[in-house]
């Protein structure tokens, strides 16, 4: 491992989409895999606050004001490249439409949507990142298309009554930690009118299993002696925080599965808190170390499928996987399963935050174990 930093039971093209392999540019890899699909005034949180009268949120807007978080977004090519080749393949969805980009930051999205012959794009951005957006609209000729506009989408009005398109990169770690969904569903209520179109509108949440030994001695077990000291305190509080890593795909062990589809067309806020069973079974014998989750986001009203995973079989994104830790160490033999179920919440002080409940168990021939272990992602 590299150090660095939907519902299950939904239907068959929510299931079929989340399980397709796109290439680097968010096609659908493979002959015959494509799919035919029908046709800011200033909001009062730019203002200096101390200590703690500042919220979660706050911070949160805050740190998309550093331009290295921008750099690192832009220049992941998975993301960025899908996005444009969404926008440009598929012009029928943007051309003499009204698009709404929900956190635009630099303003990358709106642009791209601006050149593909959008009638006008408004750009909400909470951050003083949308200053320097203003700035790119005009340096490169688009100030007649593209209003951008400070704020929280919760607190502007629009100047226009209804979009036709929302289009919004929101997806955070583990697709759900520190998102946009919320804030995304809200302008799609308020605003989207209806024939309107979501972009993306489907993401779909996996899990895996992976050995992984060697990590998890250097990150986990190493608190139970340093310098001679037993630490193993910390050892507890280290395993409940899940691990934004890229995973070797030669490290997984099972197979992967499909635990929750999401269509952002449709949903409410409340489905992104969920609970789902899971069934893995090993492909081969090894040993067990962590779970790994990851997420595929699709885009099914263009005239064919397009998308891109965050998956370890896929190329690597600035999301990379979220790895859980067990507790066990399992011994599993190829063809036995390790079941379970995962319960996904926002955190009740600070909704941005995730909480994960993890239930498995394994009777198997070399292992039998039973155990629900807690994460929290902060």
């Amino acid at each position: 491992m590299d150090q660095g930093k939907g519902d299950a039971n939904g239907g068959l093209a929510e299931a079929t989409a989340s399980r397709l392999k796109f290439d680097s540019d968010g096609e659908v890899e493979g002959v015959g895999m494509e799919m035919e699909v029908e046709e800011s005034p200033e909001a009062g949180a730019a203002e200096e606050v101390i200590g703690s009268d500042k919220t979660s949120a706050d911070y949160y807007f805050d740190s998309y004001s550093h331009f290295g978080i921008h750099e690192e977004m832009l220049k992941d090519i998975v993301r960025t490249k899908t996005y444009q080749n969404v926008i440009t393949q598929s012009s029928f969805l943007i051309k003499d439409k009204i698009v709404l980009d929900v956190g635009a930051g630099t303003g990358i999205l709106s642009l791209f949507c601006a050149k593909a012959g959008a009638k006008h794009v408004y750009a909400i951005e909470c951050s003083q990142m949308a200053d320097m957006a203003k700035e790119i609209v005009n340096t490169n000729g688009y100030s007649n298309v593209i209003t951008v506009i400070k704020g929280k989408v919760e607190e502007i009005e629009l100047p226009v009554p209804k979009v036709d398109v929302i289009i919004s990169e929101w997806m955070g770690y583990f697709l759900l930690f520190e998102n946009m969904l919320n804030t995304v569903l809200y302008a799609r209520d308020k605003w989207l009118a209806e024939d309107g179109v979501v972009l993306p509108d489907k993401c779909s949440l996996h899990l895996t299993a992976i050995e992984d030994a060697e990590y998890k001695e250097d990150k986990i077990e190493f608190w139970n002696n340093v310098y001679g000291f037993d630490m193993s305190c910390i050892k507890k509080q280290a395993m409940m925080e899940p691990l934004v890593d890229t995973v070797d795909a030669n490290q997984i062990v099972t197979n992967c599965q499909l635990l929750k589809t999401m269509d952002i067309s449709k949903m409410t806020s409340g489905d992104a808190s969920f609970t789902v069973p899971f069934k893995l079974t090993a492909e081969r014998n090894d040993y067990i170390h962590a779970l790994v989750a990851y997420f595929n986001v699709s885009f099914t009203k263009c005239h064919k499928l397009m998308g891109f995973s965050t998956g370890p079989r896929s190329k690597a994104t600035h999301w990379k996987q979220t790895v859980l830790y067990l507790e066990d160490v399992i011994t599993i033999c190829e063809g036995e399963t390790l079941t379970g179920s995962m319960t996904v919440s926002n955190n009740k002080k600070n909704p941005r935050d995730i909480d994960i409940k993890l239930k498995y168990s394994l009777n198997g021939q070399r292992s039998q174990v039973s155990r629900t272990q807690f994460y929290k992602m902060r």
